[in-house]
């Protein structure tokens, strides 16, 4: 969703003057009002930077999660599976056979 630029401005001003004037109306001193105003339009801006930061964050840990999906996928395309029983009994082995006592049998 998209927040047109004057809408914004138009709620950000429409909260801090709400703030203001309940301040103002709590403590009837437009000082206090204005600094309250002040330090929630710092507050506002502290929270929105930090939502950007984790919106950031949260993009590059699905990216980061996105190849490593990509990286196993391909891994099962190019067909790197573990060989069934029948094909390795049955395939020729250049390999040294081992002999039931734990050694290996070079008559073979």
């Amino acid at each position: 969703m998209v927040l047109p630029f004057r809408i914004f401005c138009r709620v950000l001003g429409l909260v801090l003057c709400s703030i203001a004037l309940t301040v103002y109306f709590a403590s009837h001193s437009i000082r206090l009002a204005v600094v309250t105003a002040l330090a929630c339009s710092l507050l506002l801006q502290l929270a929105y930077f930090g939502s950007v930061l984790v919106l950031v964050w949260r993009s590059c840990c699905g990216r980061e999660a996105g190849q490593w999906a990509e990286h196993f996928g391909s891994c099962k395309d190019v067909g790197s599976q573990l060989p069934d029983e029948d094909e390795v009994r049955n395939e020729p082995s250049d390999v040294p056979q081992l002999v039931p006592m734990g050694g290996v049998s070079l008559l073979r």
